[in-house]
């Protein structure tokens, strides 16, 4: 990792240096019109930064390209960086989007938001797989817009009907136990909430939680001995590990109801699942309206996805003697 970002930090001296020297990096534009209007020929560079490779997050930023490759074509030009799972190397990815003056940031889960919100308060930042930007940005009683210059799209399911899951499949269930990365704010977040509806349906719930990855398996193995249930929400330390999680829950025998699709089909029963193609085309929108209409992102709302699905992984489910009502979808278990 030191490596990586200090190859980084090279790139980020050497479009300095350009700069310095009259180099035209990033945003370099013709000059407005008369009466205010832009260029026909007027294109625009675009920093994506994604804090992980998982399904999940390929396919926000998927949706967010397909956007606005479609609106803009070959005048928009993307700038997509990767920081494996490293919230230090969204913060030098950020830094550099900064120095080559990017017209756009893309920051794709929470720590890329939050790396994106500490290098610029000027260039405009659109986040997407984020769960709660109250919680993310550090924002109290946050009523759905920032007030700076960034907004974006949620992944937050409905938490209620993600509860009401438990009670539709396991009815009989006493104790859920609650896994997730205590380094993730919205994972948090979304424990605190779903552990208020559980209780109030006469659950008993348990927090497990794992610094990183290095803790993941110890800690799911406790928590898969102490619970009926096992409940894992929109976490990308989960998402990018789900194979050590179904390694101990499935000889077990302790089924997993998930916050998403992709850790559903890794180890999961059940999830009510949103589209993370659909939240990222749409922050795609966002981002053409900011780019070519002036639109700004200080009182735009931050959006949700317009649909919820519930669907079942029929191999964990056939694995484990669960049959479900013909109101839950399949996944796609070749895709």
């Amino acid at each position: 990792m030191k490596k990586k970002i200090a190859v980084f930090a090279l790139s980020a001296l050497m479009i300095l240096s350009l700069a310095a020297c009259g180099g035209t990096a990033g945003n370099s534009q013709p000059p407005p019109v008369p009466g205010g209007e832009t260029p026909s020929d007027e294109s625009y560079t675009v920093g994506i930064v994604q804090l992980v490779q998982h399904p999940a997050l390929d396919a926000a930023t998927q949706g967010f390209r397909d956007a606005l490759s479609e609106k803009l074509g070959s005048k928009v030009s993307f700038d997509e960086q990767n920081a494996s799972g490293d919230s230090a190397t969204c913060a030098v990815i950020a830094n550099l989007f900064v120095a080559s003056n990017v017209d756009l940031i893309m920051a794709n889960a929470t720590p890329s938001l939050q790396a994106a919100q500490t290098a610029t308060s000027t260039i405009p930042a659109l986040g997407t797989s984020v769960t709660d930007y109250g919680t993310a940005l550090d924002i109290d009683n946050f009523t759905g817009t920032t007030g700076t210059n960034i907004s974006g799209t949620s992944d937050l399911p409905p938490l209620d009907q993600q509860a009401a899951l438990f009670q539709d499949i396991f009815p009989d269930a006493k104790k859920v136990g609650i896994l997730y990365c205590s380094a993730d704010p919205n994972s948090k977040y979304q424990a605190k909430v779903i552990t208020e509806h559980l209780t109030a349906m006469g659950y008993t719930c348990k927090e497990y939680t794992f610094s990183d990855s290095n803790d993941l398996q110890p800690v799911a193995t406790l928590a898969t001995s102490e619970s009926d249930v096992l409940y894992l929400p929109t976490d990308n330390t989960i998402a990018s590990n789900i194979e050590i999680i179904k390694n101990v829950s499935l000889p077990v025998k302790v089924p997993v109801i998930t916050g998403e699709e992709g850790t559903c089909k890794g180890a999961g029963v059940a999830t009510l699942s949103i589209s993370y193609y659909d939240i990222g085309y749409t922050t795609g929108e966002m981002a053409y309206d900011i780019l070519t209409g002036g639109a700004d992102p200080s009182t735009m709302e931050i959006r949700y996805a317009p649909k919820f699905t519930k669907k079942y992984n029929p191999e964990i489910c056939q694995a484990l003697g669960i049959t479900l009502s013909a109101d839950y979808e399949a996944i796609d278990m070749t895709a």
